[in-house]
C-alpha cells in the first residue's frame, strides 16, 4: 500500500504538536485490545551468540504461548518457511506467510500502529519509519527494510512515511499522548545525524499523535540497539511506570538504571502528573559462552488477556512476576523461559509486533 502524505504542520517544538492527531490518531496503550501478533522466524545466525540448535524450539514455544491470546502471523520466507512449518504447521491461530526477512526482531522492523481517537471516525494506520539495522550494525538489511510496509499493507491499512530512522522498540507509550524514549537509539549520527533532541520529540509527537517525549538514557550490557527502552522502562498505566534496576553496584548495568530511575522519579507525563516509578530487578551478569546479554524482565509483550513476561531461571524471575502481576491485576501472567531467546540479544517483546484492534 502506497505510503500517505505526512501530516500537515511541521514538527516543530518539543511539545504539542499536530500532525496524525489532526487527523484523529493516536499511538494506544500496549494493553488496549489486539486484533493480532506479527512475528519473524529466525534464520540468520551470524548475530547470535553460542550454539542456536536450541533456537528454533525455543522460538516456537514463544509463538504457541502468543497464539492462546491472539491470531498469530509469523513470516518464514525461503529455506526458513520449511523450518518454521516442521514446528508450527498444525498449531491452531498461527498463520504462516512466505515472505523473506532478515531478522526476527519485528518489533524493530515492523510497523508502529496508530489507532483512531476516542469519538474520531479515522480508520487504524500504520506509521513506518527508515530502517538501518540499529545504526548499519548488520548488513544486508534490505528484506527488511521492506517488512513495516508489506506487514501495514497485508492489514489492510494506510501508511504514513517517518522521516527518522527508527525502530519501534525504542519507544514506549501511555496511550493518553506520553511517549517514553532512550536518546541515545534515537539521537544517535548513526541513525539520525545532525538533528537535535527537541527536533527529534517534534517528530516522534507529530507522527505518533504524541503531547511530551519524557527522555530517560543508559542501555544494558550486551544490548546492541544501543538502549532500547523496552528492556529499561515500560508504562503498565497511566502516571506509572515499571523500570529496570540492577542493585549490585559492581555489575555494568547498575550505574545508568540508577541514573534512570533518578530521571523517572523526576518526570511527568504529557497531562503533567508525576510519575509514580516502581523497580523491577534484572538478572545480575547474565552471559552465554563468556558474552554478557541484555536479560531483562521488562521485555514483556501485553496481549490481550495475558503479559508474557521473559524469565532466566534466577532470583530475579519470581519477583519480578510478582511486580508485573501487581501492576496488571486483570491479566494472565505467562512466563516465557527466554534463556535461549536472549542469545540474540533481545527477548518476547523484541520479536513482537502487536497490531491493535
Amino acid at each position: 500500500m502506497d505510503a500517505m502524505a505526512a501530516p500537515a504542520g511541521s514538527p516543530a517544538g518539543g511539545r504539542g504538536v499536530e500532525g496524525v492527531a489532526a487527523l484523529g490518531y493516536r499511538l494506544p496503550a500496549e494493553w488496549e485490545p489486539q486484533a493480532a501478533v506479527w512475528m519473524a522466524w529466525p534464520h540468520r545466525w551470524s548475530t547470535w551468540v553460542g550454539d542456536v540448535a536450541p533456537v528454533p524450539t525455543a522460538f516456537a514455544r514463544l509463538v504457541r504461548l502468543v497464539a492462546r491470546y491472539a491470531p498469530t502471523r509469523v513470516l518464514a520466507g525461503g529455506p526458513a518457511g520449511a523450518v518454521a512449518r516442521s514446528h508450527l504447521e498444525d498449531v491452531a491461530g498461527v498463520t504462516l506467510i512466505d515472505l523473506p526477512t532478515d531478522e526476527p526482531w519485528i518489533r524493530d522492523t515492523g510497523p508502529v500502529w496508530l489507532a483512531p481517537a476516542a469519538g474520531r471516525a479515522a480508520e487504524p494506520a500504520a506509521v513506518c519509519w527508515k530502517w538501518n539495522a540499529w545504526g548499519g550494525k548488520y548488513a544486508p538489511w534490505d528484506a527488511d527494510a521492506r517488512v513495516g510496509r508489506w506487514v501495514a499493507g497485508a492489514a489492510g491499512r494506510p501508511v504514513f512515511a517517518g522521516p527518522l530512522v527508527l525502530e519501534g522498540g525504542a519507544i514506549e507509550t501511555d496511550g493518553a499522548g506520553t511517549l517514553l524514549a532512550n536518546h541515545r537509539c534515537i539521537e544517535d549520527p548513526r541513525r539520525n545525524p545532525g538533528r537535535a533532541r527537541h527536533e527529534l520529540a517534534a517528530v516522534l509527537c507529530h507522527f505518533l499523535g504524541g503531547r511530551k517525549v519524557v527522555w530517560i538514557g543508559g542501555e544494558l550490557a550486551g544490548d546492541d540497539t544501543d538502549g532500547h527502552v523496552d528492556q529499561l522502562a515500560r508504562f503498565v498505566a497511566l502516571g506509572r511506570v515499571l523500570a529496570a534496576r540492577q542493585p549490585d553496584r559492581l555489575d555494568p548495568n547498575h550505574a545508568s538504571l540508577a541514573e534512570n530511575l533518578r530521571l523517572l522519579a523526576t518526570a511527568t507525563d504529557a497531562a503533567d502528573t508525576p510519575l509514580e516509578v516502581i523497580p523491577v530487578d534484572i538478572p545480575a551478569g547474565f552471559a552465554h559462552a563468556g558474552t554478557q546479554l541484555p536479560a531483562s524482565h521488562l521485555n514483556y509483550l501485553v496481549c490481550n488477556a495475558a503479559v508474557i513476561v521473559p524469565v532466566f531461571g534466577g532470583p530475579t524471575d519470581e519477583p519480578a512476576l510478582r511486580t508485573i502481576a501487581a501492576a496488571f491485576p486483570r491479566h494472565r501472567i505467562e512466563p516465557c523461559p527466554a534463556d535461549v531467546l536472549v542469545r540474540g540479544r533481545g527477548a518476547v517483546h523484541c520479536l513482537t509486533c502487536h497490531q491493535p484492534a
